[in-house]
């Protein structure tokens, strides 16, 4: 990469061509940069637009010194805007322990030096306290056009920043306060006389005494993280770029939102009282995964296309979600699952529908295996493998969930068809 030296700390770039239609960033440090404008800005409309004009070549030849970057930035229609973004230097202690930690791994230094910041360094320095990269709020942006926050103008150099850190690391490095040259030679110093240091003995262990005895003093555990107040919002893929053939972005978007939903549902239940002591839920299958999911998506073609994966009809499709939604797995098996009781199953659930009218005169109900119809009534409890009773109703040819399951069959065959939001031709 070209530039033109002002002077040991200042470093300007040429400008840089349009660049494809694909991302601005390619590097992992390049798309951690990016994540702190497009996190930080309030307004993502002008975030885009400043991606669209750094993309065609609207940003001028960027200067980078210690604590800031410069450039101009052109508006369509020409006009000119010194654009400046800030980053705050590191003191002289944070320089101490990030270039400690780079010279005690050779590895670190060579990958530096081949315009590579490999993540452990970045992960051990802050676990030292020295953030490598900019987090929220670390861009600060200056723009001539008057906007407080991250204008078009700002955002277009932070993204055309991105590309110069992709070709060259040294560039954050500079921005932190310290210019390549000077790190060089420092690390090679440090790194010789790192290995011309006595090596400490090894470590022989601690006796198995001590460790026991160490133990009834051991500080109590930490208490629980606190649940946060909803599930994380997965990144947007809105970009301009586009997409592979066959992505559907729509589709990894709700998986994406599906995934951390699900993920919150299963840290409510691990954080509530008496968890430990409940058996652990079976794990969902994949049909019914893909039933769950098409629970939840509200995109029409989502739907149809975990419609179409699970060789359902859309009208079978319809009737399982109905199904999930009275009971989740368990209500999808009564839906599906015509099993046979043994014996002891069956003389269980005579008890429990002798039981459930013995003040009242009983319908008439006839079995099929673990289905009772109510003779006339096109009423219908179905038995699931975990005892309960489920209530289904007839609508023309099918047999429709009427709602969620009961302990006791009486109360189950009394549910209201009408909540099964399920009429003729569908659900309502």
């Amino acid at each position: 990469m070209n530039t033109r030296d002002r002077d040991p700390y200042e470093k300007t770039f040429p400008a840089l061509p349009p660049a494809p239609a694909r991302g601005l960033a390619r590097t992992w440090w390049g798309h951690a940069w990016l994540r702190a404008l497009e996190d930080s800005a309030l307004d993502g409309t002008q975030v885009k637009q400043g991606r669209r004009y750094a993309r065609s070549g609207a940003v001028g030849a960027v200067s980078v010194r210690p604590g800031g970057l410069t450039a101009v930035v052109r508006d369509p229609d020409g006009t000119a805007h010194r654009t400046d973004v800030l980053v705050q230097e590191f003191t002289g202690a944070q320089w101490d322990r990030l270039l400690g930690l780079a010279a005690a791994e050779a590895g670190y230094i060579a990958a530096l030096l081949d315009r590579e910041v490999p993540p452990e360094l970045a992960e051990d320095a802050a676990a030292a306290g020295v953030e490598l990269l900019p987090g929220i709020g670390d861009l600060d942006p200056r723009c001539d056009c008057g906007e407080w926050d991250h204008c078009p103008h700002t955002a277009a150099l932070c993204y055309q920043v991105a590309r110069l850190l992709d070709q060259d690391p040294f560039v954050l490095l500079l921005l932190r306060g310290r210019g390549e040259r000077e790190l060089v030679d420092e690390l090679e110093e440090r790194s010789a006389a790192e290995a011309q240091a006595p090596q400490a003995p090894a470590d022989e262990g601690v006796p198995a005494a001590e460790v026991f005895a160490a133990g009834r003093i051991r500080p109590a555990l930490p208490g629980l993280p606190a649940l946060p107040e909803a599930p994380g919002q997965p990144p947007t893929l809105d970009t301009e770029a586009d997409p592979e053939p066959h992505l559907d972005v729509d589709a990894v978007e709700f998986l994406a939102q599906a995934a951390a939903a699900e993920a919150y549902r299963r840290l409510t239940e691990a954080l509530a009282p008496g968890h430990a002591d409940r058996a652990p839920t079976a794990p969902l299958t994949v049909a019914e995964d893909a039933v769950r999911l098409t629970a939840e998506a509200g995109d029409f073609r989502v739907r149809s296309r975990l419609t179409a994966a699970t060789g359902r009809s859309r009208a079978d499709m319809e009737l399982a979600v109905r199904a999930w939604g009275f009971g989740a797995a368990p209500g999808l098996a009564a839906l599906e699952d015509d099993w046979t009781p043994d014996r002891s199953t069956l003389a269980r659930a005579r008890v429990a529908l002798a039981a459930a009218w013995a003040d009242a005169e009983a319908p008439v109900l006839r079995r099929v295996r673990a289905r009772w119809t109510e003779a006339g009534t096109g009423r219908q409890l179905r038995l699931g493998r975990e005892g309960r009773w489920w209530p289904y109703h007839r609508e023309g040819d099918r047999w429709i969930p009427s709602g969620p399951s009961a302990p006791d069959p009486g109360s189950a065959l009394e549910a209201d068809p009408a909540q099964s939001g399920f009429g003729p031709h569908g659900p309502t």
